[in-house]
C-alpha cells in the first residue's frame, strides 16, 4: 500500500511567505535607494550646469564693460559709464551674437526677490535707444535666497581699495566686481571679475 506524499506544513508555509516578503522590502528598498541616489546626481549636475552657465555669461559680459556713456544725469549732468549698488548694475557690453544683433548694450542687472534678470537696451550717442520691438528682461537664474553685487577701486600705494556696496563713481569703471550667490542648497563659489579697461576711463574710488 503506497504513502500519500507529505505536503508543507502551515508553519512552513508562513516562513516561506515571511522570506519571501523579507526578500521584496529589501529589494524595494534598493531600488528606491537607487533613485535616489541618481536623482541626486541629476539635480547636483543640473545646479553645477547653472552656475557654470550664470558665471560664466556674468565674467564675459561684466569682464567686458566698455566704458561708453549710457546716459547723463539729470541732476548733475555727469555722464554714466557705471552704475551700481548691491541689488543692481548697469553698465555697456556687447551683446552676445546669440541673444540679437550684437553691438553696444546696456546691461541692466537687477535682482528682485529671488531671481537674478538683465534688461538689454542698445546705446548710441551716449543714450540708449528704443528699439521696436524691445525684448523683456531675461532671467539669468530663479529660485536664489541671495545675490550681491559688490565694487572696488584703486586704494592707497596702487593697492586695491576695500569692497563696497555702492559705486559712487558714476563716470569711471570699478577695478573689480564681486558678485555673491546663494540658492536653497547654500553659496555658489564666489566671482570675482576684473575690468581690464577700467583704467582707459580714469579710474574711480567709488567714494
Amino acid at each position: 500500500m503506497r504513502r500519500a506524499a507529505a505536503g508543507f506544513t502551515l508553519l512552513e508555509l508562513l516562513l516561506a511567505t515571511a522570506l519571501l516578503a523579507a526578500a521584496l522590502a529589501l529589494a524595494f528598498a534598493t531600488v528606491r535607494a537607487a533613485g535616489a541616489t541618481i536623482e541626486r546626481g541629476e539635480a547636483l549636475a543640473a545646479r553645477n550646469e547653472r552656475m557654470r552657465a550664470v558665471s560664466m555669461f556674468l565674467r564675459q559680459r561684466i569682464g567686458g564693460a566698455q566704458g561708453m556713456v549710457f546716459e547723463l544725469d539729470s541732476a548733475t549732468g555727469q555722464a554714466r559709464r557705471f552704475q551700481g549698488d548691491a541689488r543692481r548694475m548697469r553698465f555697456v557690453s556687447d551683446l552676445p551674437d546669440y541673444l540679437g544683433r550684437g553691438g553696444p548694450h546696456l546691461h541692466d542687472l537687477t535682482v528682485t526677490d529671488a531671481s537674478l534678470q538683465v534688461d538689454f537696451r542698445m546705446v548710441m550717442g551716449g543714450q540708449t535707444v528704443a528699439e521696436p520691438r524691445a525684448r523683456p528682461p531675461e532671467p539669468l537664474a530663479d529660485g536664489l535666497r541671495r545675490v550681491e553685487f559688490a565694487y572696488r577701486g584703486p586704494g592707497k600705494d596702487g593697492m586695491p581699495g576695500e569692497w563696497r556696496a555702492e559705486w559712487e563713481d558714476v563716470q569711471a569703471l570699478p577695478l573689480q566686481v564681486r558678485v555673491r550667490i546663494a540658492d536653497a542648497a547654500g553659496p555658489w563659489p564666489e566671482l570675482v571679475v576684473g575690468l581690464p579697461i577700467a583704467a582707459s576711463y580714469g579710474v574711480g574710488s567709488g567714494r
